[in-house]
């Protein structure tokens, strides 16, 4: 154990270092250069309401042209860091500005914003900027050809934690049944060409479905070892591939595919450059840490351990949570539970006054993500409830309670009610675990072997089940209509008269 705690602090090649912020700069640049096409003032200032993170509901969106001021400031951070100039102080204007973006909307929770977040904060700590950097040119005391290993170790272990959770939390019934998977690969199936058709495959879907977790479980742990390390990474070049053709997840896969190259030697990228350059740099021999531990290498390490166990820990929460999680969604968030549930279904608000009582069409107040987002969140209608008690306050009028009638279909599932009818949600804790207030997930995943087969069938089989099916699942199909009627003139602001 000693040892391997002095290697950590052996002197490695810079290169590799450096080429990884070159590329996650280039990424944060397209990302942030992006957003000024997703019609910012739809996202954050048309709607009537922002679902907020616990803890951070007073963050609120900038006004006017605030967001693209806000979001061509973080461009030009993002590019800095790309460089490599003033490396440290642009990080961290991008890692702020862009935590703020992440926490303004629960809605918009993407959990390769939350990777981002995460990689920049540690970036934060390394000497990413010593070597084919801006600030190396202009500082000499600062340009070094070497790092610490541990710089490039803690994104390793990160990156593996990130891969072995997405495996972990697949071992579930639904995903071995294929679901949802299965659902989104029968309705995407027209939209494929020719050669991707066959993914629709019951095959394709099983060896999708199951090579997923094998690839996350086994393929993440051979990374470490030289001889398979290339192997794997040929087959996540695929993986990733697919996924972004099949998927709308943004810079996930490129992002997780380019932060695998850490796994390669320090100097990968000198002698990559050897085979194209007569005069490549020179690669340089790893130096063996000789010194005795400092109380500023203790610190080191205290920092790293701290770090990654909570890493380790935050995504087990959920496993010490009841109910099915995919349902309640108690610890579902920041637990790297990508692409394992779709919930589809419509809710319709109750409040009532002393002497009055109104129904309330959500989709008056809400963009349709958030719409349908809301849908089958349990702690998003909780929020949305709360909304409403102050939309009514700010009318002159006291809400008594507010209820919700919810219809949720998950994976395939028929569709059931989530919260009691009956329930006033404005008497529920917002601590109060999902769990302990909404009706548990009775209804039961239908076999295999009876699940629709094509598109056509499954839109009728959820418009039987009472769809009007608002998607509340992470893929980016087009939403049904709400199925709840719109006649009279008051429902122009969101309000039918009972």
């Amino acid at each position: 154990m000693h040892k391997l705690l002095r290697q950590l602090f052996d002197q490695v090649d810079a290169s590799s270092l450096a080429v990884f912020r070159i590329g996650f700069g280039a990424l944060l640049v397209f990302d942030s250069i992006n957003q000024f096409f997703l019609c910012l003032p739809c996202k954050y200032l048309q709607p009537s309401f922002l679902f907020k993170y616990r803890f951070f509901e007073w963050i609120e969106p900038w006004p006017g042209i605030g967001l693209y001021v806000h979001w061509s400031v973080l461009t030009i951070a993002a590019i800095a860091v790309m460089l490599g100039y003033h490396y440290r102080l642009a990080l961290f204007i991008f890692t702020v500005g862009f935590s703020y973006a992440f926490l303004l909307d629960e809605a918009l929770y993407l959990n390769h914003y939350y990777m981002v977040i995460l990689f920049c904060i540690i970036m934060l700590f390394l000497p990413a900027n010593t070597y084919w950097s801006l600030d190396a040119r202009r500082k000499a005391s600062l340009a070094s050809n070497t790092i610490p290993r541990w710089a490039i170790v803690v994104l390793i272990i990160q990156l593996e934690i990130i891969l072995l959770y997405a495996g972990l939390v697949k071992l579930n019934p639904d995903w071995l049944n294929l679901q949802p998977l299965r659902m989104w690969m029968i309705e995407a199936r027209p939209n494929f060409p020719p050669f991707f058709t066959t993914l629709t495959s019951d095959i394709g879907i099983t060896i999708g479905a199951y090579g997923a977790i094998a690839l996350h479980l086994v393929g993440a742990p051979l990374l470490l070892f030289r001889k398979t390390r290339l192997w794997v990474l040929g087959v996540y070049c695929l993986f990733h591939t697919m996924n972004h053709y099949v998927f709308n997840i943004g810079i996930f896969p490129w992002f997780t595919l380019f932060a695998s190259t850490l796994f390669l030697d320090p100097d990968w990228p000198k002698k990559l450059a050897g085979r194209f350059v007569k005069t490549p740099h020179a690669t340089v021999e790893t130096i063996a840490f000789q010194q005795s531990f400092s109380l500023k290498h203790l610190v080191v390490l205290l920092l790293m351990c701290s770090w990654l166990m909570l890493q380790i820990t935050v995504p087990l929460r959920h496993w010490t949570l009841p109910g099915n999680v995919a349902w309640n969604e108690d610890g579902h968030r920041f637990s790297w539970r990508m692409k394992l549930r779709s919930k589809r279904g419509s809710a319709v608000f109750t409040v009532k006054t002393a002497d009055k009582q109104w129904q309330v069409n959500p989709a008056r107040y809400l963009t349709r993500k958030q719409h349908r987002k809301m849908v089958c969140i349990p702690d998003m209608l909780l929020q949305f409830s709360h909304f409403l008690e102050e939309e009514w306050k700010r009318q002159g009028r006291v809400a008594t309670s507010v209820t919700v009638n919810a219809r949720c279909a998950l994976n395939s599932r028929p569709h059931q009610l989530m919260v009691d009818p009956t329930r006033n949600l404005l008497d529920v804790d917002p601590d109060q675990l999902a769990s302990e207030w909404i009706l548990p997930l009775t209804t039961v995943l239908p076999a295999r072997n009876s699940v629709i087969q094509d598109r056509s069938t499954l839109l009728q089989f959820f418009r039987l089940q009472n769809v009007g099916a608002l998607r509340a699942d992470h893929s980016e199909h087009p939403p049904l209509r709400a199925p709840y009627p719109v006649t009279t003139a008051a429902n122009k602001k969101g309000l039918v008269d009972c």
